[in-house]
C-alpha cells in the first residue's frame, strides 16, 4: 500500500509526492510541527527532540505523528508500509535515540537538513519495535528521502541492519526491499512512449493498432511490484511543467496508482483505498493534500509565524467534495 515519487519542475525545484493507501482509517490532517519541539516516544521512558519546523500529514494520538512532510529547510520524506522486511530493535540501546517506527519521520524532518546530513545523523537512531496506540501493534515501515537539491533516498531496517540507499529512478512503493524493485526493472526494458516498429515476419508486415502500443505490458494492477514499474514509466516519460504546476502534473501520475474504494480488498474483509494524496514542494516549502472525499488540493505553506508557534497547528479539511458552480 502507498505509492511514492519524486519529480523535478522545468527549472528545477523538486517534489515529492504520494498515496496513502490504507483500509485503517488513518483520519489525518495538515499540522505544522513548529521549532524545538519534545515528544514522548511511545518507546517506553525515551523521548526525542526535532529543532526544525515541518508541515505534513498526521494525527494527535498524545503526541503528533506525521506520516509524511517537508520542512523549513527543504527536506522532504514519507513512510511507506514495508510488511514482511522490516525488523527493527527489541531493546533500547544507550547513547543513542530510540523511538518507534512510526515517529521515526518526525525525527527525520525535525533534525535533518539533506539527505547526506541525515546519513550522518542515522548512526544515532535505534528504532524499537514498539506498537502506535491507533493501532496496538508496531508498524512495518521504510522511508523515502529526498531534498531541494534532487537527491532522493530509501531508508529500509531488515535482518541485515540499517540500508540507507540512493534512490536513481525517484519512486518507492513497498515490500519486496527497494534492491530487488530496481532488479525487477530489467523485466521491462521494452516499455516506451513511442509506437514499436513494423515487424516483418518473412516477408509478412505487421503494426501496431495505434499511439500507445510503446506500453503494452505495462502492468495495471494495484500490487507493489506492478505499482514501481508502472510509476518509474510515467516518471520517466511524463513531461516538466512549471513550478506552479508541478503539483497538477504529479496529480495525473498518482492517478495511474490511485486505488478506488471496493477494487483491493484483504482477507479480512477491509478495502485499501488512497485515503490522500500528498504533495511535497522543497524549494517553496509547502505542502498539498488532497482528500479522497473531496479531490480538492488544499496547500500549508510554512510561514515564520507557524514555525514559531509553542503548539502544532491542525487545519480541518472538507470530508465532501468541492464543486465550483458556474451558473452562479
Amino acid at each position: 500500500m502507498c505509492t511514492s515519487v519524486t519529480f523535478l519542475s522545468e527549472t528545477g525545484d523538486n517534489f515529492l509526492a504520494r498515496t496513502m493507501d490504507f483500509g485503517f482509517e488513518l483520519k489525518g490532517r495538515p499540522v505544522v510541527i513548529p521549532r524545538d519541539q519534545t515528544f514522548q516516544s511511545d518507546v517506553k521512558g525515551s523521548e526525542y527532540h526535532t529543532q526544525y519546523s515541518f508541515v505534513g500529514t498526521g494525527r494527535n494520538l498524545d503526541n503528533y505523528i506525521l506520516v509524511d512532510g517537508v520542512n523549513e529547510k527543504g527536506l522532504s520524506a514519507a513512510a511507506l508500509y514495508f510488511s514482511g522486511e522490516a525488523q527493527f530493535a527489541k531493546e533500547l540501546k544507550d547513547g543513542k535515540t530510540n523511538i518507534a517506527p512510526h515517529e521515526v519521520l518526525n525525527w527525520i524532518l525535525g533534525n535533518a537538513d539533506s539527505c547526506a546530513d541525515l546519513s550522518n545523523l542515522l548512526a544515532h537512531l535505534n528504532i524499537v519495535s514498539a506498537p502506535v496506540k491507533l493501532m496496538g501493534f508496531s508498524v512495518p515501515l521504510h522511508w523515502i528521502i529526498t531534498d531541494h537539491s534532487g537527491d532522493s533516498y530509501v531508508l529500509e531496517v531488515g535482518k541485515d541492519g540499517v540500508r540507507y540507499m540512493r534512490n536513481p529512478v525517484g519512486v518507492m512503493t513497498n515490500s519486496p526491499d527497494f534492491g530487488w524493485h530496481l532488479k525487477n526493472l530489467s523485466n521491462y526494458t521494452q516499455l516506451k512512449p513511442t509506437p514499436h516498429p513494423t515487424r516483418d515476419y518473412d516477408g509478412y508486415q505487421v503494426t501496431s493498432f495505434g499511439p500507445g502500443s510503446g506500453g503494452l505490458g505495462l502492468p495495471g494492477d494495484y500490487t507493489s511490484v506492478s505499482r514501481f514499474i508502472r510509476t518509474v514509466f510515467m516518471r520517466e516519460y511524463t513531461d516538466q511543467v512549471s513550478t506552479d504546476q508541478t503539483v497538477t502534473q504529479l496529480s495525473h501520475i498518482l492517478n495511474s496508482v490511485e486505488i478506488p474504494k471496493g477494487v483491493k480488498i484483504k482477507k479480512d474483509g477491509s478495502e485499501d483505498y488512497t485515503q490522500y494524496r500528498g504533495y511535497m514542494d522543497t524549494q517553496n516549502l509547502t505542502y498539498y493534500m488532497q482528500p479522497y472525499d473531496d479531490q480538492t488540493i488544499y496547500k500549508v505553506a510554512l510561514t515564520e509565524e507557524l514555525m514559531n508557534r509553542d503548539q502544532p497547528t491542525e487545519f480541518p479539511i472538507q470530508k465532501k467534495q468541492q464543486f465550483q458552480d458556474l451558473n452562479k
